[in-house]
């Protein structure tokens, strides 16, 4: 080949055609501006937030005050609620709490009163505000009586002032002598110390 040749054979001869790249047009240009404006924005704001290149991101506290928190280890609306705080609003809703306060009394009756009367008087029931108990004898129906004042008090420490207002004290219940075998006639019964 002579040098002709060489100097004829070109590296664009060789590939074949260069082709000029297309000019960028205005809306090629304009996007570009616009992820420029945006990776600037965005660094800026790391930049103000004191983040770099290459740092983990760091968690964000929710703010605690009036703003919700709906996420987190925090109680909010959404969790469940504890067992003993759903029956206490469902003792305020029905209007139950004086009673079931009263119905611990019932409960811890020896406890409130001493094992010496609960032996011989106990709760019966309660209505409206009055407690009503049978004591085993008349003796301790009176005895009850004068310490009504007394154990009224002591209720109103364990359950709140105002839920019992009275105490009623009822003696013994005598047994009916109206049938049986051995009733007669024209007998009122035995008169011992009933009522």
């Amino acid at each position: 080949m002579s040098d002709d040749a060489s100097a004829d054979a070109s590296p664009e001869s060789a590939v074949g055609p260069v082709e000029d790249a297309p000019a960028p047009t205005d809306e090629d240009t304009r996007i570009a501006d616009a992820a420029a404006a945006a990776l600037a924005r965005a660094r800026a704001g790391a930049a103000e937030k004191g983040l770099r290149p290459g740092m983990k991101p760091k968690r964000r506290r929710r703010p605690v005050g009036d703003a919700p928190v709906l996420s987190g280890s925090a109680r909010d609306g959404r969790d469940p609620a504890l067992l003993g705080d759903q029956l206490d609003r469902l003792l305020l809703d029905r209007g139950w709490k004086v009673d079931v306060a009263v119905g611990s009394v019932m409960g811890r009756w020896p406890e409130i009163v001493g094992p010496n009367i609960a032996g011989h008087v106990e709760p019966l029931t309660f209505v409206d505000g009055i407690l009503t108990v049978r004591a085993d004898s008349t003796a301790w129906a009176t005895q009850m009586r004068l310490l009504a004042s007394s154990l009224l008090a002591r209720i109103d420490e364990e359950i709140g002032a105002g839920a019992v207002s009275e105490l009623k004290v009822v003696g013994p219940s005598a047994p009916s002598w109206n049938r049986g075998a051995r009733r007669s006639p024209d007998s009122r019964g035995p008169r011992d110390t009933y009522g």
